[in-house]
């Protein structure tokens, strides 16, 4: 299927003019939709890969920050979440038949960059959930030259307790015929229009968590809620088996805030401290998304991934 134009919301998009997006089919007939932010004199395209939760938009202050530093940008709606199609009657339900699905989004992301000779090479940030499907797609073989991780989801943040409890129930409950439904302790609506900043696992800057807001409130069919126990059985399993995994010899950076309360910090320490050509970089007081805090913040940040990215690239 050839790439279409797709809406880019440029209300809600709060960085730099020149988003634009595009529909695109996967091999197993979901419609994706795909970003790309492309400065004029950039050398090399970095391939965000988002959040559960997460769409284009919400990147477009990201691709400001790489375009001031040469770098173009592509960033993907996952089926299942943004303006990509849902796979539930209940849109609000996040969820996925079998978590390898997104590396077919993966694998039509790569066609869509061929199809518009984005700017090689390429690299690659991935946040969160998308820190999964991004070390998974690196694992095999990824035609990136170098990768950086925010708060990657190389597990999920459960109390000892409860673990037995997730991993019995998200395998349970699909073979009654209720692996859509939502598991204990998760919501149908989005958590950014729920939770007051003061208790947001988010981040520290106000204005980042109120632009969250107003992204939402403006496009509410953007919006959603928890995982359905498919999508919690599947990504179990995926980190389960990613663990049993040797890290690609790639160069990598990975972000981490001291306050994380989502993933499982012990996995990524446990990863990076044997990643032979990475670094765990903590960022003080940093919360999931430490990539959105105020530009005081995250200038470094990007200037280390920017640094990262032209010697991978040419070393």
């Amino acid at each position: 299927m050839p790439l279409t134009t797709a809406p880019f919301l440029t209300d809600i998009a709060y960085g730099v003019e020149g988003g634009a997006a595009h529909w695109a089919e996967t091999s197993d007939a979901v419609r994706v939709r795909i970003g790309h932010w492309r400065p004029t004199t950039a050398k090399g395209t970095v391939l965000i890969f988002p959040g559960r939760t997460e769409f284009i938009e919400k990147y477009d202050q990201c691709a400001t920050y790489f375009g001031e530093r040469g770098l173009a940008t592509m960033a993907i709606d996952w089926r299942g979440q943004g303006l990509a199609d849902r796979l539930l009657d209940n849109p609000l339900i996040g969820h996925v038949a079998h978590f390898s699905d997104y590396q077919k989004d993966v694998d039509t992301l790569m066609r869509a960059a061929r199809e518009l000779d984005m700017p090689r090479p390429f690299f690659l940030l991935a946040h969160s959930m998308g820190g999964a499907i991004g070390l998974r797609a690196a694992m095999e073989g990824l035609p990136v030259q170098a990768i950086t991780f925010s708060a990657p989801m190389w597990g999920i943040k459960l109390a000892a307790h409860l673990r037995p409890m997730a991993w019995v129930l998200s395998h349970l409950m699909p073979q009654v015929g209720q692996g859509h439904r939502l598991p204990p302790g998760t919501k149908i609506e989005h958590h950014v229009l729920t939770d007051g900043f003061d208790d947001n696992l988010l981040t520290r800057d106000s204005d980042q968590f109120d632009k969250m807001r107003q992204q939402l409130e403006s496009h509410p069919e953007l919006a959603l809620g928890g995982p359905s126990f498919v999508w919690l059985r599947e990504a179990l399993l995926e980190t389960r088996h990613l663990a049993s995994r040797q890290s690609p010899s790639l160069p990598c950076i990975t972000f981490l805030g001291t306050n994380e309360r989502i993933v499982d910090v012990a996995a990524i320490q446990s990863r990076m401290s044997k990643w032979k050509r990475g670094s765990l970089e903590i960022i003080e007081h940093g919360e999931h998304e430490v990539l959105m805090e105020s530009a005081e913040k995250v200038s470094p940040l990007f200037d280390a991934m920017a640094t990262l990215f032209k010697s991978g690239g040419h070393g």
